[in-house]
């Protein structure tokens, strides 16, 4: 994965998006975004700073605070580290089209937590590469251990997203959608086009 094949999906004439520049963050400590993203389907991306980029992750079900859920996540190209900030429409006829809004963001280190974030991005990065990642988010919603595993098998991109069973879980049923403001963009056209939606269902 690299920021050429973002720059390659997009017309940075036509979206607002932030070019694909290698930066590293100015922050003492690493960065994490979730994503909330109504394209052709409503899906979270998930993700994480490392090595001057954001490691991104498609999850379809959005993350859980639930140990017992395994969400599917698939990794998709790195974004530019400016895209922890980005929130905004996304013009029909460009990659991704639809609207984007920030769902939960914060910091994040490796389990270790060697309160430096050089020494935590290496051991990120081997966590990477291995297939097996572990970290400890320090969001407003997700907070505590989780888990990237990388599923064997299959596409090299297919992971699962876990949360460790910390003082942060929780053992009732976690829905992603359950934790959005009503007024959010993204809802407000939910409202307004989810009844067309069931219609065109039931013509199928």
């Amino acid at each position: 994965m690299s920021l050429a094949t973002y720059n390659t999906k997009r017309d940075f004439k036509q979206t607002s998006e932030p070019t694909g520049k290698k930066s590293d963050s100015k922050e003492e400590a690493l960065a994490f975004v979730v994503q909330r993203h109504k394209a052709s389907h409503l899906h979270y991306d998930f993700r994480l700073e490392m090595d001057g980029v954001l490691k991104s992750w498609a999850v379809p079900k959005g993350p859980s605070l639930n140990p017992q859920d395994k969400r599917l996540a698939m990794m998709v190209e790195d974004h530019p580290y400016d895209y922890k900030d980005f929130s905004g429409v996304i013009p029909e006829g460009n990659y991704g089209a639809g609207i984007v809004e920030i769902w939960d963001s914060g910091t994040y280190t490796s389990l270790e937590d060697k309160g430096n974030a050089k020494e935590d991005e290496k051991l990120l990065k081997a966590g990477l590469e291995g297939g097996s990642l572990k970290f400890v988010l320090k969001g407003k919603k997700l907070k505590g251990e989780f888990a990237l595993v990388r599923l064997k098998g299959s596409d090299s991109n297919s992971w699962l997203l876990i949360k460790h069973n910390d003082s942060f879980a929780v053992h009732e049923d976690y829905n992603s959608e359950e934790n959005t403001p009503k007024n959010s963009p993204i809802n407000k056209w939910l409202a307004v086009n989810k009844p067309e939606d069931k219609q065109a269902k039931k013509k199928l």
